[in-house]
């Protein structure tokens, strides 16, 4: 298990550094001079810019300054944004935010997704499975900006049960709405995984051998079934913990969360190349580390995984 987790792990080193150059360009090369954005329509002097790139570094070639960059990056150094605060400051006041968002939505997907997928996958062809299908594919269908004016229109305005936005990110229970809205759509497809992988494995020799054993429904179900039928689930829950961090920017903006969206929604507007790069940093980070909790939920929940 150890040399798994170590090749794994080696394997993220490249990936890292390859995003990490590309977002890096990107940034930097795309959308323009950030520095004359900061005075509008406004004349501003040509030396008041100058000294400003001089004291940036932005005034150094574009190879130069990405080689600065990745060696400031390894010290926790994020650089500077356009008004004169830390990268690293903004991260560590959104991030958290976002983060209780994100595993909040995260909580409900799973816990609801899968328990849903699996009765509609143990009741196939009935109401119930009927029912979740159609359920499911409305969730999808619906944009996230369309759901989330329903759910405000439904339980704040109507029903009065929250506020219409969220007054204080750090309030766990005013997130309870954005989670849902920003766990809807993953929800909807766990739910159909979950309930696809169970009907078909359900069928499984190993299924009627469990059951011809005499073994309790509760084991047949939940050792046999379930743990089968997850690795599918497992692989699009790994991917879709990331997901939710960059697609909270559209339910950030609906509910008034000040985390990572809101911060970048508003650094890419302003052409914040440090800010934009920082965050997606972060944001690459928990991609990789979901993906080696997948990985290494694989190996546990089929063995013979880690010898491939």
């Amino acid at each position: 298990m150890g040399r798994f987790v170590a090749r794994r792990l080696l394997q993220m080193i490249p990936v890292f550094l390859g995003t990490v150059t590309l977002i890096f360009f990107m940034v930097h090369v795309l959308p323009g001079d950030p520095v004359a954005a900061m005075w509008g329509d406004k004349a501003a002097d040509p030396a008041q810019i100058a000294a400003f790139k001089h004291e940036r570094g932005l005034d150094q070639p574009l190879i130069q300054q990405y080689f600065t960059y990745l060696g400031h990056l390894f010290t926790g150094d994020f650089g500077k944004a356009m008004d004169g605060r830390p990268v690293l400051d903004k991260i560590e006041a959104a991030f958290p935010v976002t983060m209780r968002l994100a595993m909040m939505a995260f909580a409900i997907e799973v816990v609801l997704g899968v328990t849903i997928g699996l009765f509609a996958g143990l009741r196939r062809g009935k109401t119930f499975d009927k029912s979740t299908l159609v359920l499911t594919l409305l969730l999808i269908s619906i944009p996230v900006p369309v759901l989330g004016f329903i759910f405000q229109n439904v339980f704040a305005i109507q029903l009065k049960w929250v506020t219409p936005t969220v007054q204080d990110s750090m309030d766990m229970s005013q997130l309870i709405l954005p989670a849902f809205v920003l766990g809807s759509l993953s929800l909807a497809y766990v739910a159909r995984l979950t309930r696809t992988s169970i009907a078909e494995n359900i069928k499984a020799d190993y299924m009627r051998t469990a059951v011809a054993k005499g073994l309790p429904k509760r084991k047949v179900i939940g050792t046999h079934l379930l743990r089968n039928s997850m690795i599918p689930v497992v692989t699009f829950l790994g991917t879709d913990l990331g997901a939710l961090m960059g697609g909270a920017i559209v339910t950030e903006g609906i509910f008034n969360v000040k985390g990572v969206g809101f911060e970048l929604y508003h650094a890419i507007n302003l052409k914040e190349g440090a800010t934009v790069s920082g965050f997606v940093v972060v944001l690459v980070l928990v991609y990789l580390a979901a993906s080696l909790i997948v990985d290494l939920l694989y190996a546990v929940l089929d063995p013979r995984i880690r010898y491939a």
